[in-house]
């Protein structure tokens, strides 16, 4: 059965919005003002990039490093906090780092990006303009180029982070038939399964995002992630209200010899408090 219709919302939506929304405001205020930083526990990935650099440095072979499709976004500002961690690392072992790329305002932002890093690691002169290239804008010949460039380089680490759709097999694959270490981490669960099967270590999620805070120690990031699990919290804690509202209201017609199946959508309170009746006909069902 479809929700009753709604004319405003109700008191009891606006404050869950404000519940779920204010957390981060307040935790990225407090971070920023260095009054309160949250910490983000370090996962088994973060082992995985540092061990992927360290194998490139042994064998005194380039790193690589693709944003895939990922546009200006949140998530290419978790993004580049790893890019920024595995920059430092190249830097300070003079390794050569390509990331290619597909979008140009991306490309423009990572560019500067990584000037900024090499010249804040003491070594302006290692960072090469040519290793940010662009390919194309379409992502299977992005994933062509790509491909080239890692058999040419004799890559021996890649690491995919950002977003992803078809070409993420062929990308991976490139790494794999180059003997090069993987490390790889998207938010599109559609790609994850691929990525699982062709890299060495897979980011999963919302660990992106975690990597990139605690790489990067930014304090908005760290903030953000904190208020989002605060949110997490809240949506729970409703969700559990509910259940146990509905099953409480299910016992207790049973109780009452009532048929379960006489139990219309939205008669618990609890729903009816979320969604109020249409003020048009008074009713919600």
């Amino acid at each position: 059965m479809a929700p009753p219709p709604i004319n405003n919302a109700s008191p009891a939506m606006v404050v869950i919005s404000v519940l779920i929304v204010v957390p981060s405001i307040i935790f990225i205020w407090l971070a920023r003002r260095k009054i309160f930083t949250p910490s983000v526990r370090r996962i088994k990935g973060i082992d995985a990039i540092d061990e992927a650099v360290g194998r490139s440095v042994e064998m005194g072979r380039p790193i690589f490093m693709s944003t895939g499709l990922t546009g200006i976004s949140p998530l290419l500002l978790a993004v580049m906090g790893i890019m920024g961690h595995v920059a430092r690392a190249a830097a300070r072992f003079r390794q050569q780092f390509f990331v290619p790329q597909n979008d140009v305002q991306v490309m423009v932002l990572i560019e500067e990006h990584l000037r900024e890093i090499y010249r804040d690691a003491g070594r302006p002169e290692l960072f090469r303009p040519e290793t940010v290239q662009y390919l194309s804008d379409s992502q299977f010949s992005y994933a062509s180029g790509y491909m080239g460039m890692v058999h040419r380089e004799k890559a021996g680490s890649c690491f995919l982070f950002g977003y992803f759709a078809a070409e993420s097999l062929i990308l991976a694959e490139a790494g794999k038939q180059a003997g090069a270490m993987q490390v790889a981490g998207t938010v599109d669960y559609l790609q994850i399964p691929f990525f699982i099967t062709t890299t060495d270590y897979t980011l999963i999620g919302e660990e992106v995002y975690a990597a990139g805070a605690y790489l990067s120690d930014d304090p908005v990031q760290k903030g953000s992630i904190a208020g989002q699990d605060t949110a997490k919290a809240v949506i729970l804690a409703l969700l559990l209200t509910g259940i146990v509202w509905a099953t409480a209201g299910t016992i207790k017609a049973r109780l009452e010899n009532l048929e379960t199946t006489q139990i219309k959508a939205y008669d618990v309170p609890f729903a009816q408090l979320l969604h109020p009746p249409s003020r048009e006909n008074g009713s919600g069902r």
